[in-house]
């Protein structure tokens, strides 16, 4: 059926990307993964963007399951510093499908797939939420510029590690530095 068509070709596009990068990655590759045709790939989805968006939906929603599993309803800081830690080794383990997220630009002026942009935003409020629980006196402004800030942060020294251009790392660990960053930057965002 159209679906299995689809689930395989989800599933091979994910084991290509994985072994081999995005770089590696064509919809030829795929149809031959699967045992299909290029055209049947494009009957399914309507370009390899489309196939590309909803793997990075999928990995949007492994990574999520991953971070928000650290949630502790009790405990906001520690919360944050495990979200940190664990967007970090999702970034370790799956390092071709976390960096397609970020590589991949749309052709043709296409649009981006809303199911992506409403993931992404599902793991931003995660994040803007345990930020906003730590002082309620703070307006929904400040509470989202803290969010992007400490996340844009911690998100620039996973890219830097995944991408081995951290050249202070035999120092301090990409871990310990993310957990310094979000401690660090919690102390100082409820003293304010």
């Amino acid at each position: 059926s159209r679906e299995e068509i689809k689930e395989l070709a989800l599933n091979a596009t994910e084991e290509i990307v994985a072994e081999a990068g995005f770089q590696a990655l064509s919809a030829r590759k795929v149809a031959s993964a699967i045992g299909y045709t290029v055209g049947t790939i494009y009957l399914v989805f309507k370009n390899l963007d489309d196939l590309i968006m909803q793997v990075n939906a999928r990995t949007l929603e492994t990574l999520f399951k991953d971070v928000s599993a650290h949630q502790n309803k009790n405990n906001q800081k520690e919360n944050l510093v495990q979200f940190g830690s664990a967007y970090y080794n999702f970034a370790q383990k799956n390092p071709h499908l976390w960096s397609l997220i970020f590589e991949h630009h749309v052709t043709d002026g296409g649009d981006i797939n809303p199911d992506l942009g409403e993931r992404i935003q599902t793991l931003f409020d995660l994040v803007e939420s345990e930020i906003g629980s730590l002082d309620v006196k703070k307006d929904k402004a400040e509470i989202h510029a803290a969010s992007l800030g400490l996340w844009s942060s911690v998100h620039g020294i996973t890219i830097l590690a995944i991408t081995d251009k951290l050249f202070m790392a035999d120092e301090i660990t990409p871990q310990e530095m993310i957990d310094q960053l979000i401690n660090n930057f919690l102390t100082g965002y409820c003293t304010k």
